[in-house]
């Protein structure tokens, strides 16, 4: 089991989905409290890390093929991470506030292709980067 999150360096699969969800979280944050990285809400922060590290371990393929893409562009891993997680964070935005909810399967569906579309310089250019 891995003892310790380092989102430069990807998990093992069946190790990072072995831990409970919880102890994902709190890997996160310590991690981005060691190395003394702000921001507005740590344990949200921790989760999309968390959430984001789920779906490559669960072999979800839009984002498998993300991160090494985002990487070519000139992103770390950790950022990829953070990249994506922005995308979800949007996802999870448009989800809350629409008027008509989508079927699961459209959803998930939309998600991978927002995934797919994402490009280093669109994260890059929202400004929290």
């Amino acid at each position: 089991m891995p003892r310790y999150y380092d989102p430069d360096q990807a998990p093992n699969p069946q190790d990072w989905l072995a831990l409970d969800e919880d102890v994902r979280i709190a890997q996160a944050q310590v991690l981005h409290k060691k190395r003394r990285i702000r921001t507005p809400n740590l344990k949200a922060h921790a989760t999309f890390h968390a959430i984001v590290e789920n779906q490559i371990a669960e072999d979800m393929a839009a984002v498998v093929r993300a991160v090494p893409r985002l990487m070519a562009q000139g992103l770390s891993r950790h950022d990829a991470i953070h990249a994506i997680g922005w995308v979800l964070s949007q996802h999870l935005y448009d989800l809350m506030t629409r008027e008509t909810p989508d079927e699961p399967g459209v959803a998930n569906a939309r998600y991978a292709a927002e995934v797919e579309r994402l490009q280093a310089q669109d994260w890059l250019s929202q400004g929290d980067a």
